[in-house]
């Protein structure tokens, strides 16, 4: 089957559909999902896929970027409850709240499904959020901020 210009711009639109709908971990993992559609697909011509339609690669995967990443919206619902972020050594956030929102706030977390995220412990104003690395945990502070609206 040759591989034509329609045939690879109709690979380009599923891999920006799946994108949309959640970072994808590896160009295997895109390959897979796109063999799974029907598409004829390599690691290779992914690869040239992703670089053609401006995807990034960051701590979470494969994304198109300034796209409303997997669970903002979650988060973006609870944002007037967040008062004050920092970092605790490199795997630990502590997430100041609005008195008694912590639990509804760490929920929203967990419902975000962001791979940066092992786990996350809500008290009264306090959530407790760890992170797989300093560097997920960076990407988290990132995510948080976007969306959020807020620079912390």
């Amino acid at each position: 089957m040759p591989n034509s210009s329609e045939t690879q711009l109709d690979r380009r639109e599923a891999i920006r559909q799946l994108l949309q709908k959640r970072p994808a971990a590896t160009q295997r993992s895109l390959v897979d999902a796109l063999v799974e559609r029907g598409f004829v697909a390599t690691q290779s011509s992914v690869s040239r896929d992703l670089r053609e339609i401006g995807a990034i690669k960051n701590a979470g995967g494969y994304a198109l970027p300034g796209a409303a990443a997997a669970g903002d919206e979650e988060l973006a619902q609870v944002a007037d409850l967040l008062v004050d972020l920092k970092a605790a050594g490199p795997n630990l956030l502590v997430i100041r709240t609005e008195t008694g929102a912590a639990q509804r706030v760490a929920l929203a977390l967990d419902r975000c499904q962001w791979p940066e995220i092992v786990g996350n412990v809500g008290g009264d104003d306090t959530v407790f959020t760890a992170t797989s690395g300093a560097a997920a945990q960076r990407n988290l502070i990132t995510r948080i901020g976007r969306a959020t609206s807020r620079h912390w």
